[in-house]
């Protein structure tokens, strides 16, 4: 299990080439990348993450590790950046590796949902307007009752 919280950019055929790599027996890796984009009306600037190091390195962990106890995992790879992020940067990355594809699907989709609405990040974007806080949004939060 690889999880990292970074600063600096990642090269994502890079890193799912290493994480198939290392995979022995597996029949599925499932990855999902995320990546900064416009917002909806608004020209975006930038995006600038913040967190608290320890605290969200011990939230990925608890995530991953959970992900892990429900589905018969290989392994499981999450990146997550920090910093000032710019419109087509990559933001994250989740891949998952299973013997049968539905439980690394099935595990990547978890990760996904927990990171998205429970990992300890403040996002605040800046466009020609101003700035403002990324607020939790009703349908992440809704996402997590399936789990």
């Amino acid at each position: 299990m690889d999880v990292r919280v970074q600063e600096a950019a990642f090269d994502l055929g890079s890193e799912a080439n290493a994480f198939v790599a290392k995979q022995s027996g597996m029949g599925a890796v499932v990855t999902f990348t995320g990546i900064v984009r416009d917002l909806d009306g608004a020209r975006l600037s930038t995006m600038e993450i913040e967190h608290y190091p320890g605290m969200t390195q011990k939230a990925l962990d608890t995530i991953a590790n959970e992900a892990a106890s429900r589905w018969n995992l290989g392994d499981i790879l999450i990146i997550h950046r920090y910093g000032m992020l710019h419109p087509d940067d990559l933001i994250m990355m989740v891949a998952t590796a299973a013997r049968h594809r539905a439980d690394a699907f099935q595990a990547a989709e978890f990760l996904m949902d927990f990171l998205k609405s429970r990992a300890p990040f403040w996002k605040k974007e800046v466009t020609e307007a101003g700035t403002d806080w990324v607020a939790a949004r009703d349908e992440d939060e809704d996402a997590l009752s399936r789990w």
